[in-house]
């Protein structure tokens, strides 16, 4: 396997995916400091995209991508990579999409022993925050075989 197969890999995650395969760290850059900011997050993948999403309320780190939206996602599951992406804002359609599927992760057991409280989809519409992470480098938003096997939008669309 070459790092990019282990990239790619590291990338398709789904509902299956552990806690561990969800987990990477992003920098981004201080909204006010300009000083890069590292914290630990989960990422998801809905529809063959990558979001990143929290809890209702206030996040240092949505509030820096606003201002500057450069971030570096860090791999650090099966492999070690810093891949340059852009947050991206979403559509109400996307963002409805995407929060129901993170929600629909508190189902599994693993992820609901974690859980401490129920969220409830209106107060995650209504709080949340969510972008899209799009990559610098094309090919990880490219449709290759490895990628194909893990679509899970229903009209098959990137």
């Amino acid at each position: 396997m070459t790092v990019d197969d282990a990239v790619v890999r590291a990338l398709d995650i789904g509902p299956e995916s552990s806690a561990d395969e969800r987990t990477i760290d992003i920098t981004t850059v201080g909204r006010r400091t300009g000083i890069p900011r590292r914290i630990e997050i989960w990422f998801h993948r809905v529809g063959g995209r990558w979001y990143l999403t929290g809890v209702p309320g206030p996040r240092g780190w949505y509030s820096n991508v606003l201002a500057d939206p450069r971030l570096i996602v860090h791999l650090k599951y099966g492999v070690t990579a810093d891949l340059p992406a852009t947050a991206v804002p979403v559509d109400e359609p996307t963002r409805r999409r995407v929060i129901t599927a993170v929600l629909d992760l508190q189902n599994r057991p693993e992820i609901a022993a974690r859980v401490s409280e129920r969220q409830q989809l209106d107060d995650w519409l209504a709080g949340s925050p969510l972008v899209e992470i799009v990559f610098d480098d094309e090919q990880l938003g490219a449709e290759s075989p490895a990628q194909s096997t893990f679509r899970d939008h229903p009209e098959g669309k990137p």
